[in-house]
């Protein structure tokens, strides 16, 4: 037996609701390799299972967690032996399968990576989805060519945009980080932002074509008006790698114009159903281009008793930088 986070339905009701319990391995999921759980993070897909679902859980009881890192215990695959570290994220894991909110985890071979070398199971998963989707990101961005001037970088001081900052600063970018909490301005020039702009300033919609060229780059995690004010201020032949739609997943007061005068390029990234090849070198560069001291400064400690709240906190944009859920504390 082990301790899992256990969301459970009441059918008359409706209601859901969660605790940690005891779970028997019989009760995991099919798959090919058995995962000894180190650590697991939460994201915003989390926050929707362990509450009401959103329409992502489908049969109950049910263990959220949509990424986990840990070690290999039993395997009936050739490419992982017990003893091997791996990382999950994605493949709808925590969703519709049982998840990493739990000291064990059973899933399908293909769903794993490798552990790069040089970052423990902990660091992964202040990595975790959000900064794995932020890397493919910047990713995306150098494949089109990153301009001259700042990249611009959306809900800043969340998962995505705090990996982002941190990876893009790194690599010797001027960041401008946005964000509707100005208490955060501290956080995010720690984490190498070199202008801090309130999000106020992107959110009105206007009648414009076209405004004054400024951003070289721009990783959006937020959509809606923002994105629609965004694009018309792309550089000549920038990208904007869109990641998220916490405004909204229509892109208000935005036209064709930025596409067709600016050849301005609006670049979609997925993380969840990610190839393989993509996440193995996207993971690779987290290792050598993430500053391991700037990760460390986004960590906010976690255990399987603390998930019902931190799911409802991150619901509401309460939830700054990474949460490290440590699965066996």
């Amino acid at each position: 037996m082990f301790n899992a986070l256990v969301v459970r339905k009441d059918e008359e009701s409706g209601k859901t609701s969660a605790q940690v319990e005891e779970v028997s391995v019989d009760q995991l999921p099919e798959g090919e390799v058995l995962v000894a759980v180190d650590y697991s993070t939460v994201n915003y897909k989390d926050g929707l299972c362990i509450g009401p679902g959103g329409g992502l859980v489908r049969n109950y009881p049910h263990v959220p967690g949509i990424d986990f890192a840990g070690t290999v215990e039993a395997s009936d695959d050739a490419r992982y032996k017990p003893g091997d570290k791996v990382v999950l994220t994605g493949w709808r894991v925590g969703e519709n399968r049982w998840g990493g909110y739990a000291q064990k985890a059973r899933v399908k071979a293909d769903m794993l990576v490798p552990l790069p070398g040089g970052l423990t199971t902990r660091q992964a998963m202040a990595v975790g989805t959000a900064g794995l989707t932020a890397m493919l990101a910047v990713m995306a961005l150098e494949d089109q060519g990153i301009k001259d001037g700042p990249v611009l970088v959306t809900g800043a001081a969340g998962g995505v945009g705090s990996v982002a900052t941190a990876i893009l600063a790194k690599l010797g970018h001027q960041v401008a980080a946005v964000t509707g909490r100005p208490e955060q301005a501290d956080y995010l020039t720690g984490l190498g932002a070199s202008e801090i702009i309130a999000r106020d300033e992107l959110t009105e919609v206007t009648r414009k074509p076209l405004e004054a060229e400024r951003w070289g780059g721009c990783v959006d995690a937020v959509a809606g008006a923002m994105l629609g004010r965004v694009l018309k201020q792309m550089q000549y032949g920038s990208s904007v790698a869109a990641i998220g739609l916490a405004g909204g997943a229509a892109i208000d007061g935005a036209l064709i114009t930025p596409f067709i005068l600016r050849g301005v390029n609006l670049l979609g990234i997925d993380s969840v159903m990610q190839p393989y090849d993509n996440r193995v070198r996207a993971w690779q560069r987290i290792a050598s281009d993430l500053p391991m001291d700037k990760l460390e400064s986004m960590v906010q400690p976690a255990t399987l008793s603390d998930l019902p709240g931190l799911g409802r906190d991150i619901l509401k944009g309460q939830v700054k930088g990474r949460v490290v859920v440590d699965v066996n504390a």
